[in-house]
């Protein structure tokens, strides 16, 4: 409302290369501290429940901190929006390092638990903000580069995450698992103060920008109870049972609640616009779509190269792992593919070979080799950074500085919110061929269980192949979804804005 937007030609043109070097390094280190700490408790659960106990609720390690990242996405957008992005980034670092210490001192798994929402509070600030700024760094011909770059940090940070938490959990104790954090955390946040300076931003006579509190609040509690129920659905209680209902219903009471006040907020936390330009909801139902089927792969494939092809943890870790390789270096050779053909073009490009190779998995023979499924990952890697960078510059550029963060929360909101609906629906999907396959006995979790005990027969091992080329065709659908979203949805041409 009294604000003059800053240009961001002019910032990039006021900032010494030596200073915008430290803020990139600054926002890698934040990257990576967000990274590994979603995937970086699994290998530690034991040490874990051995000291603290609480088995029972331990999945709520993980869950707690990814809703609270999550739901705080869109909130965080429109903050920087409206303060700016150093105070957002700043006060992310500060809440996420303070979760990382009280982690380190839980003294029981309930506290552990709640400590880690409160590291998923800042690791949703620094999420958003991190790739906002990077496209506020950089012109457009430039975003590329530092895309593939942040792009590069999250797939090592999130592939190495289990293997460093075993370590640290092995060697020390698990508490150095947040305690490492901090040290790390610290020289991001003094990069952060001492190098970011935004370029001033003027104050008309103008009413001062009011926050909408009451949005951010209904957006918070919409997006947990809807997630929680997703989260925990068909694994701490049955789908069809009392409180799946119950949270599914609350959440769609939330929804219209969100409706409601958005509606009347003079600001709201989620704009209109988001979802009325065609642009920006092409991207985020695309983007959506990615996050559904990345988790074919990323949650699923481990368990068959342990339990088909009869591997050690470390070397299927490797067959995952190998997407890591070709999906940064595709990101960033992509600027020369959409240059040429359109940011939709090259995404459609990207997820239609995606779609292709995923459709192939379930073609591979039995048991067969583990170059195989590592090869379709590394195509995988490929086709997937054509697809995903271009869209994400796509949408910064189509918008300024004002509605930059906004517009990438939103896209980063879908992904994982897609991420969280594959879980639910790829499980329920194993689960149910597993139960056909074994006469109505087992789910993947407990099959896993007795491979790994090698009581497991040779029937459930082709079972356990058959569950997940069901998930691999089930991803490759949600591949096709996002092709055809672009295809009828997105235009063909971004209407990008000049820097």
């Amino acid at each position: 409302m009294g604000d003059t937007r800053p240009s961001i030609a002019a910032a990039a043109e006021r900032t010494p290369p030596d200073r915008r070097g430290a803020v990139v390094a600054a926002l890698m280190l934040a990257m990576a501290l967000a990274a590994l700490d979603s995937t970086i408790v699994a290998t530690a659960v034991p040490q874990i429940v051995g000291d603290l106990g609480g088995f029972s609720v331990f999945s709520w390690l993980f869950s707690g901190y990814l809703l609270a990242v999550t739901v705080t996405l869109p909130v965080y957008g429109k903050l920087s929006d409206t303060f700016g992005r150093k105070p957002v980034l700043v006060a992310g670092a500060v809440l996420f390092l303070l979760g990382s210490l009280l982690c380190a001192l839980a003294w029981n798994m309930g506290a552990l638990i709640a400590f880690r929402v409160v590291q998923g509070l800042g690791g949703g600030a620094l999420q958003g903000t991190v790739q906002t700024l990077a496209a506020d760094l950089y012109p457009l011909k430039d975003r590329p580069k530092i895309q593939s770059k942040l792009s590069t940090v999250w797939a090592v940070s999130a592939v190495a995450g289990p293997g460093v938490g075993g370590v640290l959990a092995t060697y020390t104790d698990w508490r150095w698992i947040f305690l490492v954090n901090l040290p790390i955390g610290a020289v991001a946040l003094w990069l952060i103060v001492r190098y970011l300076h935004e370029p001033g931003r003027e104050r008309t006579a103008g009413p001062r920008a009011r926050v909408d509190w009451a949005g951010a609040l209904a957006v918070f509690a919409c997006g947990g109870v809807l997630l929680t129920a997703l989260v925990q659905g068909g694994v701490a209680w049955p789908w069809l049972s009392v409180p799946s209902a119950a949270l599914f219903g609350t959440g769609l009471v939330l929804v219209a609640v969100v409706v409601l006040v958005e509606r009347r907020a003079a600001d709201p936390i989620i704009p209109g616009w988001v979802w009325r330009r065609r642009t920006i909801a092409a991207v985020n139902l695309a983007l959506g779509a990615l996050g559904l089927l990345m988790v074919a792969p990323a949650v699923f494939l481990p368990t068959y190269a342990q339990a088909v092809l009869g591997l050690a943890p470390v070397a299927a870790g490797f067959v995952l792992s190998v997407w890591t390789l070709s999906w940064p270096v595709s990101a960033a050779l992509s600027q020369h593919v959409y240059r040429r053909i359109g940011f939709r073009n090259t995404a459609m490009l990207g997820i239609g070979t995606a779609a292709l190779i995923l459709f192939a998995f379930p073609f591979l023979p039995y048991p067969g080799e583990a170059w195989q499924p590592a090869l379709l990952m590394l195509l995988l890697g490929a086709a997937l950074g054509l697809f995903q960078l271009p869209l994400l510059v796509g949408v910064q550029s189509t918008v300024d500085w004002a509605e930059r963060g906004t517009a990438t929360a939103s896209v980063l909101f879908c992904r994982q919110t897609g991420q969280t609906v594959g879980a639910a629906v790829f499980g329920a999907i194993a689960n149910g061929v597993l139960a056909a396959r074994l006469g109505g006995a087992g789910d993947l979790d407990s099959v896993t269980r007795a491979l790994d005990a090698g009581t497991a027969p040779e029937a459930t091992r082709r079972a356990i192949a058959d569950a997940v080329h069901a998930v691999y065709l089930g991803a490759s659908c949600a591949a096709v979804a996002a092709f055809l979203v672009l295809l009828f949805l997105a235009p063909r041409r971004f209407p990008v804005l000049k820097d």
